[in-house]
């Protein structure tokens, strides 16, 4: 069976690491067909396209899943066709699993004091349909000096549910013992009372996982404490957002961060945490490793769990062995190497693994 994958690279660096991305899955040898859309931010601006009328109904229908570069771009202020482009598959392709890895993958990348790769191994599972990005609200008297602005957090027993349950399942097939989730039901009695409620109706259905629930603002100071306490968490759309950033801070940054947008066993989305970064653009600079690693997380979800640790053990390999571009030298030492240098030495490193 031939996996379709359709791949958006987008705007800024997005192009470049989707390359990199693309190349590096089909030297594998997979039965995987990659097929290119040019939407983003050139498109928008040439006629105005952010997304045909047709084309989510074409992703459910023929493509296994989205391999994506990033979104952004200086030259559309609003970032209009971000939102039409991402946020519209997020949302209409129902992918309530926003997956983050917050893997350390040499202990030089820790930023923290006597914590390395032991310490430093959770994962976050981010609410990604509902909570405060689903934009309802709305302002009354704008511009005034009696202008009222609300934006209203939507939470659902289904979108909890789904996203703990989905949590406490991960934990389970890993052999974690521990899946805590975060809130701020002491002041958000409503909404997240309904968190806490579903987390421990779902956690009794779990008896061998320990389950713990934390105020976020607790959370985020023990992620830096004693980050060893935690192998999975599970929270909702506006503190996952800031969670993973911080995970991403504690385990080597941006540039080797991989996400995972997910609806379990339907087509999905996968895409670096980076984002565009347009301020290095075409400079040769972009770090194609969370590309890589994000491919990974593609492949685990299409059932090659195999050949996802070999692209792992590769980019492993590479930030211990390897050049490195310019994000990655304050940490690691070394000469900055090109996007293409990293690129080629990875190839090899895969390719001596296949």
């Amino acid at each position: 069976m031939t996996h379709r994958i359709a791949v958006i690279p987008g705007d800024g660096i997005g192009p470049e690491v989707a390359k990199v991305g693309v190349r590096l899955l089909e030297r594998i040898g997979l039965p995987l067909q990659f097929d290119w859309f040019d939407f983003g931010a050139d498109r928008y601006l040439k006629d105005g396209t952010i997304l045909p009328q047709d084309f989510l109904d074409t992703l459910r229908r023929d493509y296994d899943a989205v391999y994506f570069g990033a979104v952004g771009d200086p030259r559309v202020p609003g970032n209009e066709h971000a939102k039409g482009i991402l946020l519209a598959m997020r949302f209409e392709l129902d992918l309530y699993v926003n997956l983050r890895p917050c893997i350390l993958i040499d202990d030089r990348l820790s930023p923290l004091k006597g914590k390395g790769r032991n310490e430093l191994r959770f994962t976050v599972f981010r609410e990604n349909t509902e909570g405060l990005y689903t934009g309802a609200g709305g302002v009354f008297k704008k511009g005034t000096a009696d202008e009222v602005a609300q934006e209203i957090e939507i939470n659902t027993r289904k979108g909890v549910s789904r996203i703990c349950e989905a949590a406490f399942a991960f934990a389970e097939r890993r052999g974690m013992a521990r899946v805590c989730m975060a809130d701020k039901a002491n002041v958000l009695l409503f909404g997240h009372g309904l968190w806490r409620r579903v987390f421990a109706e779902t956690a009794q259905r779990h008896p061998a996982i320990q389950a713990k629930a934390m105020y976020v603002d607790a959370l985020a100071m023990d992620l830096i404490r004693q980050p060893e306490a935690y192998d999975v968490i599970v929270t909702n759309n506006l503190f996952g957002d800031i969670l993973t950033d911080l995970g991403a801070a504690l385990t080597g940054g941006l540039g080797v961060a991989a996400s995972g947008n997910i609806h379990p066993g339907r087509i999905s989305l996968f895409e670096p945490v980076h984002g565009s970064a347009p301020d290095i653009a075409g400079q040769g600079k972009a770090n194609p490793l969370a590309m890589a690693l994000t491919g990974a997380l593609m492949l685990e979800h299409l059932g090659y769990t195999r050949e996802a640790g070999l692209v792992q053990s590769a980019v492993e390999e590479q930030v211990r062995e390897g050049a490195r571009t310019p994000d990655l030298v304050p940490l690691l030492g070394g000469p900055a190497s090109s996007t293409e240098t990293v690129a080629a030495e990875l190839l090899d490193r895969l390719t001596a693994r296949t």
